[in-house]
């Protein structure tokens, strides 16, 4: 490791706050992100430095990072945004264990029935993408889910998070709406935030032109993506149109404070570490005021009250583990009604994994099982 990506570990979000905001201006983008993940050198021995990872995963979980690792990924955070881009991402290392297994990826996709077909979306005086996701049995108008992808704000896109909304369409009957959102740092907070409302609201305004109801619209995302997808909920909450039905938060980021029990117990896992989070934020973030925006600061400054159902997942082996904890906690306290599994054996990513890692398949009938429910209590009246 560097000295620049030793710096990053030791640093939280705390001493951030101190630093001047010379080096948090938003650069110019330069190119669009591309699927990435970035963990481990092959060769390291990772149970000396990963906070037991390898040790602590169940066997499943376990050939996916082991696997992550042979294709030569880097520490998350060790990297600059372009390179980190370019890695292997723990989706690559899934599909390379089912290529092992002698199972075809394009095969599995292709037998869950389900049909995609990509548009566009306006925001920011530009459009984004979004990937439709839609049973290919159905008949009527289905339900929607607005889907919002991980990657700190900063990695990944719509191909490197294809199984997860795959999932919740077959598993759930809905179509799903996979948005594509403006990325760090070429464009800093709250861009992302701003874009991921942005497809919210088209998306009702448009789920009937694809099949859609849009009466029954919920709203699901993963990691940074979790913390977009209670925002879109607050924000319309706030500005007083049509919320979401239910919220699926998957492994949220739900605060800025690294200094939590999961934080301190998973502070050199992978795919995801403290030091990856750093980074995240440190190029995310316009200014270290930012670090008290109740849109990061979602747990200790965000208003809570009047929101949808949320269920929320978190992985055992995640360092955004107390982050759903606490979050489900302050969603009690005001009222909302909530759920949280914790998986064990498990790490961060794990959810679209479920070709591979049993307890993807069964996060994704957990989520599944909600969402139908959510989207029961409320009898369509679209034509």
């Amino acid at each position: 490791m560097n000295p620049k990506s030793k710096a990053l570990t030791s640093l939280t979000l705390a001493a951030l706050l101190t630093v001047g905001t010379s080096n948090f201006h938003a650069r110019a983008q330069t190119a669009p992100a591309q699927p990435a993940r970035a963990q481990p050198a092959p060769g390291k021995p990772a149970a000396a430095d990963d906070s037991g990872t390898i040790k602590r995963a169940n066997p499943d979980m376990r050939q996916v990072l082991e696997k992550l690792m042979q294709l030569g990924a880097k520490p998350l955070g060790s990297q600059t945004p372009e390179e980190t881009r370019q890695g292997p991402s723990p989706a690559d290392a899934d599909a390379a264990v089912l290529r092992d297994q002698g199972k075809n990826p394009a095969a599995l996709a292709a037998a869950t029935g389900v049909t995609k077909q990509d548009l566009t979306y306006p925001t920011a005086g530009t459009t984004q993408a979004v990937r439709i996701y839609k049973p290919s049995n159905s008949t009527g108008k289905l339900p929607v889910i607005v889907y919002i992808h991980g990657g700190g704000w900063v990695i990944a896109d719509l191909n490197t998070y294809d199984s997860s909304p795959m999932a919740l369409a077959k598993k759930t009957g809905a179509i799903v709406v996979s948005v594509e959102y403006r990325h760090a740092p070429e464009f800093r907070f709250p861009a992302a935030h701003d874009d991921t409302f942005a497809a919210y609201k088209w998306t009702l305004d448009n789920a009937a032109k694809f099949g859609g109801d849009p009466k029954r619209v919920a709203i699901a995302g993963e990691s940074a993506g979790g913390n977009m997808a209670i925002n879109v909920a607050i924000r319309a909450r706030d500005e007083k149109i049509q919320t979401p039905l239910h919220m699926l938060l998957v492994y949220p980021v739900a605060g800025t404070d690294l200094t939590t029990p999961s934080y301190v117990k998973n502070e050199r896992a992978i795919p995801l570490s403290k030091a990856a989070m750093d980074w995240f934020v440190k190029n995310t973030i316009q200014s270290p005021a930012d670090l008290a925006d109740p849109r990061l600061a979602v747990y200790a400054k965000a208003n809570l009250a009047g929101l949808p159902p949320a269920t929320i997942i978190n992985a055992e082996i995640d360092p955004l583990a107390s982050d759903g904890q606490f979050l489900a906690d302050k969603l009690r306290a005001a009222g909302v009604k909530t759920k949280r599994e914790v998986y064990t054996g498990v790490t961060h990513e794990f959810f679209g994994m479920d070709a591979a890692v049993a307890a993807a398949a069964k996060a994704q009938d957990f989520a599944a099982q909600e969402l139908k429910a959510a989207f029961a209590t409320r009898v369509s009246t679209a034509k």
